[in-house]
């Protein structure tokens, strides 16, 4: 096509095509009517593609595709996406009052948990120079080991890697005090291992206040209780990392950076829009105000009434087994991660033929599918299934308790009725 011609076509194009769109949208010989034109209906995109749904009486783990969002979330994820703004302004509007909400000086939407992590050591190993951004994961002549206790090294350490520190595991103060060093960028802390370590929160922060070196907790499933939200940044962590996800019931890509206002803002540097090493740690526009609308409901819903659902909610799956001779159910509250009701179910092997494992496969394999964890999984003696409540939608109680029973009596028809 020659210069001329394409001006020509060009100039005309914006015209055809706003004719075509409204004028021709769907009709013989005009093109197909776009999905978000007003009147189109949702598609089913779950039946669509053929996906398995399934009742959730497990956990908020990442491959159960987290928790559900809210109306509200959802709504402000279809709100933001009708315009356009600043990345940039965004995160700063947001982080702000998240910020203000958990008592942090500054705060930042990442990509997750994970990603949080990622960028926030980035943030502290090179301060606001950004050469050292660009020369993520070489760490040469910076500080590069992160210091951490060998009960805590459970995999999720691991992302902090992924800016090419290194990391040093220890057991006691006298095995930190004697790996600081002028290598050291950081102290970092798993809040799911408290107990299995021998240094506390306490403890943690002195160290790092003591020696001038940064500390971090990871809480990624721990917005309940609900002061969680700010009891670490309180107590002196200089960063926290939670996921968004989890018990927020925010989009399930999001999480929340906060701390040190010098911290955030060199963290932002790694992360988009910038190039840095979590460029490909990208939030969009809808996730981020999703994830301020997730954690303001987050602090005031009535958590009291919700944790008397829970119970309720519970009792029925209790009260549907109590009668089944053998059967053992045990409800108990996770300290740390996940703290909610859950129920640990065990059983006489010897008249109940039926293994922990084979009763969760039954279970998901049904009409509807059911996903339970296996017993331990929450902290628990191993055997048995356990499960929990705070995901199942209004009604699903009844079917959980009906199946499990259903099941039990089915492995011992003779002796299982009480």
């Amino acid at each position: 096509m020659k210069r001329r011609e394409m001006i020509k076509y060009l100039s005309a194009a914006p015209l055809a095509g706003g004719l075509a769109g409204h004028s021709l949208g769907g009709q013989p010989g005009g093109p197909p009517s776009v999905p978000w034109e007003a009147g189109a209906g949702a598609r089913d995109l779950i039946s669509e593609l053929g996906l398995k749904t399934f009742i959730n009486a497990s956990c908020v783990c990442t491959s159960l595709t987290a928790s559900l969002m809210p109306p509200e979330v959802t709504q402000a994820i279809v709100k933001g996406a009708e315009e356009f703004v600043l990345l940039n302004d965004v995160l700063d509007k947001v982080g702000a009052r998240i910020a203000e909400l958990c008592h942090a000086e500054a705060a930042t939407v990442t990509a997750g948990c994970w990603s949080a992590l990622v960028q926030g050591l980035a943030g502290v190993m090179t301060g606001m120079d950004r050469q050292k951004v660009m020369q993520l994961p070489n760490v040469a002549g910076m500080r590069s080991e992160v210091i951490m206790q060998r009960s805590h090294a459970t995999g999720y350490h691991q992302a902090l890697t992924n800016t090419g520190a290194s990391i040093v595991l220890i057991e006691t103060r006298e095995e930190a005090e004697a790996a600081i060093s002028e290598k050291t960028a950081m102290l970092w802390f798993l809040n799911r291992e408290l107990h299995k370590g021998k240094l506390d929160y306490q403890q943690w922060v002195a160290l790092g206040k003591k020696h001038r070196i940064p500390t971090m907790i990871d809480i990624a499933s721990d917005a309940h209780p609900v002061d969680n939200l700010w009891k670490f940044n309180d107590m002196g962590f200089d960063l926290v990392a939670i996921s968004g996800g989890k018990a927020m019931r925010g989009p399930q890509s999001t999480g929340i950076l906060m701390g040190r206002k010098d911290l955030i803002a060199a963290s932002r540097l790694s992360a988009p829009p910038n190039s840095g090493i979590c460029r490909g740690h990208k939030v969009n526009k809808e996730e981020i105000l999703a994830m301020y609308v997730a954690l303001e409901r987050h602090l005031k819903i009535d958590h009291e009434k919700e944790w008397k659902m829970w119970e309720a909610t519970m009792a029925v799956i209790v009260d549907s087994v109590k009668g089944l001779k053998g059967v053992s159910p045990v409800v108990f509250i996770p300290e740390i991660a996940n703290y909610t009701p859950t129920l640990h179910l065990t059983w006489d092997e010897k008249s109940i033929h039926l293994t922990g494992q084979q009763l969760k496969e039954r279970l998901w394999n049904g009409d509807p599918g059911i996903e339970v964890m296996l017993g331990g999984t929450m902290g628990t003696k191993k055997g048995g299934i356990e499960l929990s409540v705070w995901q199942l939608k209004p009604g699903q109680e009844r079917i959980v308790a009906a199946r499990v029973k259903e099941e039990l009596i089915k492995a011992s028809p003779e002796t299982a009725r009480g």
